[in-house]
Formats: structure tokens, C-alpha cells, sequence
């Protein structure tokens, strides 16, 4: 069954974008600002018609399913599912876990025991000074991320949901008891009970704090297990309250503790999440790049914080994400920080350290650079991280700063890395002598290329204009794997393309060409054909200047790593070609 057509045809785009956003009607479409961009004028258009959206701004656009991909921070699965329950969509999974436990069945234990928790909260006063006084966590807190404690019984909560109608199994598999002397008994007792949220609000779990620091009363933190809602490899603490704040702001902060988040939401600064501790995994930096690309941490300045801190940075470089670190001076953590004075935590976020420089830092000051061994030490350490960089230049940025840190020759650091060539100075200096010239060839970025190639295509698409407007350009010359296709379409009859003689072949793209129509009838559809032919030849040259930057680009990054002149000599006719072709477009240009 195609689960991802029925929950189309039951669900409106406007009714699913109007949730988050306000829409106005504009003629036939609907109109609100970007939500990705700040912008002035609203740009962000949905078309009821064709049941797809589209923001100039940022040139996002899609169907509800990558609209609510965009706005929740989640993947295809996490949106069909979250659509599927708005659009009353009963989708089976052939598993027999699920055939014997509903997934709905452990949404609704943990969402009873949550209620539960928090009955149990206004019971005990002691709790409350606790949470009030110890935690200083105000009504508005306590209520927002629905805290409350646990009972000091071994089946408080089993007795409590048997009464509901859940059997033993039921309940272990939602994550809230274990099986120990011989029976039966609740994971969690005599704590200040966080129930654990997923992106759509659903409590998934909980983390559960001892009211006193004495180790005799187990571990000060204890979590629900992995479970088929929970996974702390993946799960992201304060996401569902903090996305907003993450988009408005673009940026986000990961803590190590989850009380930290808490503290810093009451103070009004929210775009604060945490990992399970200080376990950082690749899910979890994937799922925040979603949102934004300005990733901070602020890990506790312990030794286990600062390793974690240290695997984060090179996790981070391997998936070529830039991390900024927070350090927080005069207190432990955030949380307590904030309580000595709230303006200091927002100063820490006011003055993020690249990752990078944060690290040189602190592994100087664990070596005596001044000693042999320790230079080796340091060296090993800090090369691991840059042999993971993506960027040339940047890499050989930081191998300077090394060399004279260290006080050594910087081939000494090159060898090390791996590049023993004796000609990596020349290939550096080409490298950066052609990196320039390829930035100051234009200005385009990815999104503004973007926004050109699906411009350039909507006008020949939907006004016919192929012909001559196609000489120059070729399929390898767009991003994107629908602009390709589309492009490759047009090209099989150039001189007589009509949309509506081919749409058969658009199947795969529909989406797609129903952007490229709404990018035509909001730009073009009312100019001339004067105008309409200027317009293309301008943007013509810009997908062709496009693609010379980014062709220069590779030119540069293989210099660097070749030493044969004959590679050396054809790549940098290459680059000739590419400026010859740039020059035949623009001199075509009316």
C-alpha cells in the first residue's frame, strides 16, 4: 500500500503549513514570510492547487512531507508517521513486535506514568522545596516540561497502570519497570521524575534525578533504556521545545546535562538541547544540521566533559560540520551559572570558539611543548583531527599556526600528515592563487545557484524558449538530480519543446516541475517575449559561471594533490577551457 499517496489525498497543503504558519490568500495561492530567512516581504508560497509549497527566499520547496521534514528537524519516516496520525492513516508494520504491543500502547503508558508523576509531585512538599528551592525551577517550568517524582515503592507505578488496563509486559517494554527478585518492579523510585519528549510532543521516556547527592542512593542520573520509542543514540533532549528558537536564532547548543536546558529555557534563552550525558553521536548531529548549521557545545570542564568535547570536534570534522565550543567560566555548568547570574550565560553564547582553535588550546596546555615527547604527543593528537578536514586552505592554515607552536619546519608537519611530496609548498601556493581567482569569478553561492538553475529551467519549461537558450549548457552543469532529469527532457527535442507533450516523462518530478510552474507564473509569466529572452540569456551565463567555480574548485583541490607536471599542465588547461567557455556565454548574453 503507498501510504505516502493516501495521507496526500487526505491532507491539505494549506491546512499543514497553516499550522505553523500564518498564511494570507494571494489570488489562487497563499502568501506568509520565510521561515528559514529573515525577509520583509512574504515570499513563502503555498499553492493549493498543485498541493505543493515554495520559499524564494532560501529556494526550499516540496510537499508536506519535505515541509514538515524542514519545520520538525526529522527524516521521511519520522513526517509519513507524523502525518500518517494527523490524517487518521493506520500504517502496519510487519514486525512481530508491533503485532504484539501497538507502538500506540507505549506511547500511552509512558504518557499515563508521566500524569502520574506529576500527581504524585504535589503530594510530598519536601518534593516541591526540592524542585522550587534545591532546583530552583519556577510553576511555569514545572508545568511546561511536566516534572514530577516518583514514589519510593518497588510497584507504585506497575499497580498504578495495571489499574489502566496494561499488563507486565506492556509496561516493560515501554521502558517503565524490570524484571529483578523475581518479579516485577518500577525502573524508577524516589526521584524528580523529566519526562523525555519527542519532536512531536509524545513523552518516549524519562531521566530521573536522586533527590540527594549521596552515592548510596544509586546513580544521580538514571534514564529509561533503550526502548522501541527511546533511543539515546538518537534522541535529542529539549528539541520540541527548542526548534523554533534554533531557526530564529541559527544556531543551537548542545549541554551535557539535561537540567542545564531546563535552567536555560525558564531564563527565555531556548535554543538549548542535550544528549544522553556527554555522548554525542553522529544521529545526533545530523538531526540538529537540519535545523542549522551553527552547532555549539557547552560541556561540563571536567575530564569527562572535555573528552567528550574532544570526540565531538573530530566526530564533527569527519561529517565536515563546523563546531563552535562554549566555555563556561566560574561555574561548573549552566545551570549553575545561570543562578549566579543569567546575563553571564548569555554572554558565553555570545562568544562561541571555533572547535579548532579550542583545541589547539587546550592541548597545549596539557603538553610541555618544550619537550620532545610531548611535541609528539601533542602533534599525534591535533594531526588526527586536521587529516580529517575537507578544506585545503583551512588545513594549511592550521599546519602553519602548528609548525611555529611546535617551533619545527613545516614539511615536518606535512610529512607527518601524510603529504610528502617536496613540492607541497608550490601546489599550496597554486592552490591558493586559484581559490582566489575563483572567488572573485562570482559571487554565487549553493542556494543562489540553485535559485538560478531552477529559474533558467522554469522559463524554458513553461514558455517553450529552448532552442538557442540551451547552447553552452549541459546536464553536469546542475546540482540537483530533478533539475538533471528535467534538463535532459527538454534536451531530447530542443527546437520544439512543449510541457504539455511530454509531461509522461515528468512523472518521476512532479513536485519539482510544479515548483518550476510556480516559479514561472510568480517571475516571468507576464513579461514580453523581449524581456523573457534577455532574462534567460542573463541567466544562462550564471549557470555556466556556476559551474566554472565549482569546476575550478576540483581543478585546485587535485593540483594538490598530484606531483605529475603532465596531470599538473592538462589540469590547468582545464582551467583555461572553463574560462574560455565563461567568455563565448557572457558574449552571447543580449
Amino acid at each position: 500500500m503507498d501510504y505516502k499517496e493516501e495521507v496526500k489525498n487526505k491532507l491539505s497543503i494549506e491546512d499543514v503549513v497553516g499550522e505553523y504558519l500564518e498564511l494570507k490568500r494571494a489570488g489562487r495561492n497563499f502568501k506568509t514570510k520565510s521561515p528559514f530567512t529573515t525577509e520583509k516581504t512574504a515570499s513563502f508560497i503555498v499553492s493549493p492547487e498543485k498541493q505543493i509549497w515554495h520559499d524564494f527566499s532560501s529556494g526550499k520547496g516540496g510537499d508536506i512531507f519535505s515541509f514538515i521534514m524542514e519545520m520538525e528537524g526529522i527524516d521521511f519516516k519520522e513526517s509519513l508517521e507524523l502525518l500518517a496520525r494527523k490524517a487518521g492513516v493506520e500504517i502496519i508494520k510487519e514486525t512481530k513486535y508491533i503485532k504484539t504491543i501497538p507502538k500506540e500502547r507505549l506511547y500511552l503508558a509512558n504518557e499515563i506514568a508521566a500524569k502520574y508523576f506529576q500527581e504524585n509531585l504535589l503530594k510530598y512538599r519536601k518534593v516541591v522545596e526540592y524542585v522550587v528551592n534545591t532546583r530552583k525551577f519556577n510553576k511555569e517550568t514545572i508545568l511546561k516540561w511536566r516534572i514530577g517524582y516518583s514514589l519510593n515503592k518497588l510497584d507504585g507505578l506497575i499497580l498504578y497502570l495495571k489499574d489502566q488496563g496494561f499488563n507486565d509486559k506492556e509496561i516493560e517494554k515501554a521502558g517503565l519497570s524490570s524484571y529483578r527478585y523475581g518479579k516485577y518492579v518500577d525502573i524508577f523510585r524516589n526521584r524528580m521524575m523529566i519526562p523525555l519528549f519527542d519532536t512531536q510532543n509524545r513523552v518516549i521516556g524519562f531521566t530521573a534525578r536522586t533527590l540527594s547527592n549521596n552515592s548510596n542512593n544509586g546513580p544521580k542520573y538514571l534514564n529509561t533504556p533503550n526502548t522501541y520509542l527511546y533511543d539515546k543514540s538518537r534522541h535529542v533532549f529539549g528539541l520540541n521545545f527548542a526548534k523554533q528558537s534554533i531557526r530564529e536564532n541559527n544556531y543551537v547548543v548542545i549541554c551535557e546535562g539535561n537540567l542545564d536546558v531546563i535552567k536555560s529555557h525558564q531564563i527565555g534563552i531556548c535554543g538549548v538541547v542535550a544528549t544522553a550525558g556527554t555522548a554525542i553521536t553522529e544521529h545526533h548531529l545530523k538531526s540538529l544540521s537540519l535545523l542549522t548549521q551553527d552547532i555549539r557545545i557547552s560541556f561540563d570542564s571536567d575530564r569527562a566533559g572535555l573528552e567528550a568535547t574532544e570526540r565531538a570536534i573530530i566526530l564533527a570534522s569527519k561529517m565536515d560540520l563546523t563546531l563552535n565550543i562554549l566555555e563556561v567560566n566560574g561555574a561548573k555548568d549552566p545551570d549553575e551559572l545561570i543562578d549566579i547570574d543569567p546575563k553571564k550565560w548569555q554572554e558565553v553564547l555570545n562568544n562561541p570558539k571555533y572547535s579548532i582553535d579550542w583545541y589547539i588550546a587546550y592541548l597545549s596546555k596539557q603538553y610541555d611543548l618544550t619537550k620532545a615527547p610531548d611535541k609528539r604527543k601533542f602533534s599525534t593528537r591535533i594531526l588526527n583531527l586536521l587529516q580529517n578536514l575537507k578544506d585545503q586552505v583551512e588545513k594549511d592554515h592550521y599546519v602553519n599556526i602548528i609548525s611555529k607552536l611546535l617551533e619545527v619546519d613545516k614539511k615536518a608537519i606535512w610529512d607527518k600528515l601524510g603529504t610528502t611530496t617536496n613540492d607541497d609548498y608550490k601546489k599550496i601556493h597554486k592552490l591558493k592563487s586559484l581559490n582566489n581567482l575563483v572567488q572573485n569569478e562570482t559571487n554565487l553561492d549553493l542556494l543562489e545557484l540553485k535559485k538560478v538553475q531552477d529559474n533558467y529551467l522554469a522559463i524554458i519549461l513553461f514558455r517553450g524558449l529552448a532552442g538557442d537558450a540551451l547552447n553552452f549548457i549541459k546536464e553536469e552543469m546542475f546540482n540537483s538530480l530533478e533539475a538533471k532529469q528535467a534538463f535532459k527532457i527538454v534536451q531530447e527535442s530542443p527546437n520544439d519543446f512543449k510541457i504539455k507533450k511530454h509531461l509522461s516523462k515528468f512523472k518521476n518530478i512532479q513536485d519539482y516541475v510544479k515548483i518550476e510552474q510556480l516559479i514561472y507564473e510568480e517571475y516571468y509569466q507576464k513579461l514580453d517575449l523581449n524581456e523573457l529572452l534577455f532574462e534567460i540569456s542573463r541567466l544562462r551565463s550564471k549557470v555556466v559561471e556556476g559551474y566554472v567555480k565549482n569546476q575550478k574548485k576540483l581543478i585546485s583541490q587535485r593540483l594538490d594533490n598530484t606531483q605529475d607536471k603532465l596531470k599538473i599542465r592538462e589540469l590547468l588547461n582545464k582551467a583555461k577551457e572553463l574560462d574560455k567557455l565563461l567568455n563565448n556565454t557572457r558574449r552571447r548574453e543580449l
